[in-house]
């Protein structure tokens, strides 16, 4: 096993955390992915993020696992190496450091070699091959998936099952230049953004209820989540996202997400994603107690998956 590399080096503005007064999850992945960059580079591809790119890497899949808040002007660091190396895909691993050592998220990220307009994933050359052996190490136990299995899956979602279960719509928008990467699709930044700021169509009334009865300021901090992205809308493409609750348990919350394609039967992406509650006070997480958990329970879909 070799030592992981260093990929990306930056800090925390204040224009990117959240109401939780902490980095937003949707820029935790934009600088996961600005590292990704960072580890292309170290693989021999420069460039696979450039307008001009033959060649790039197109994210399948990412694990993210939010191990310790950032906060506004934290200085962080990502270190980046290689999992497994198939024919034409790769799983790599950022990890997200404190300055103090800390580690705060982990990206676990399938990424195939591909043609950057087409998408055609082809084998990786030799070149590459040699220089991700060199790149290969473990995965850290703090890394590793916790709540949500990695195992092999097929997405249930479609727009007449999210009508027919009772999801909730919790977004409808056009992709616009802003969201693409230099070749068109959807960013994964793009996704995880929605993920956070539609949310609030199906959580507000939950949180707000938990609000009341625990009597004190108590939001929601999310713990991991796994994303899919089956076929990246492109510049004009309208989305529409569904959102449902799955086995809210006194620590954890599980909600699903469905990325749609509003005008067919198209399935942009889907993702699952796990939260605990969080006291706004002492900033810990806060077990849920029964009547806490009322409202989660009567707003869960029993059986909801990807």
């Amino acid at each position: 096993m070799g030592e992981p590399v260093e990929v990306w080096r930056g800090g925390v503005a204040s224009w990117e955390c959240d109401s939780m007064d902490h980095l937003n999850i949707g820029f935790y992945l934009a600088k996961a992915m600005d590292g990704l960059v960072g580890l292309a580079a170290e693989l021999g591809m420069p460039r696979a993020f450039a307008p001009q790119a033959e060649a790039t890497l197109i994210v399948r899949e990412q694990h993210i696992r939010f191990l310790r808040e950032a906060r506004v002007a934290a200085p962080l660091h990502i270190m980046a190496g290689v999992l497994e190396l198939a024919e034409t895909e790769a799983r790599v691993l950022l990890l997200m450091y404190h300055a103090d050592g800390g580690l705060a998220a982990s990206f676990q990220v399938l990424v195939a070699h591909a043609t950057s307009r087409e998408g055609r994933a082809f084998p990786w050359p030799e070149r590459l091959r040699a220089r991700a052996e060199r790149l290969h190490i473990a995965l850290p136990t703090a890394a590793a998936p916790r709540s949500i299995p990695l195992g092999p899956l097929e997405s249930t979602a479609s727009r007449v099952r999210a009508k027919d279960l009772g999801l909730t719509r919790v977004g409808l928008a056009a992709i616009r230049p802003g969201d693409v990467d230099p070749f068109g699709r959807m960013k994964p930044e793009a996704f995880m953004a929605r993920l956070s700021e539609d949310s609030g169509h199906l959580i507000a009334p939950i949180s707000a209820e938990v609000r009341r009865l625990r009597g004190r300021p108590t939001g929601g901090v999310q713990l991991e989540y796994r994303l899919i992205f089956l076929n990246p809308p492109r510049v004009g493409d309208r989305i529409e996202l569904w959102a449902g609750v799955a086995d809210p348990l006194p620590r954890t919350q599980r909600k699903v997400f469905w990325l749609l394609d509003p005008d067919s039967d198209r399935v942009w992406g889907a993702a699952e994603g796990i939260e605990t509650a969080f006291d706004m006070e002492t900033r810990t997480s806060a077990l849920l107690t029964e009547a806490e958990l009322a409202p989660w329970r009567a707003a869960t879909i029993p059986g909801l998956s990807i």
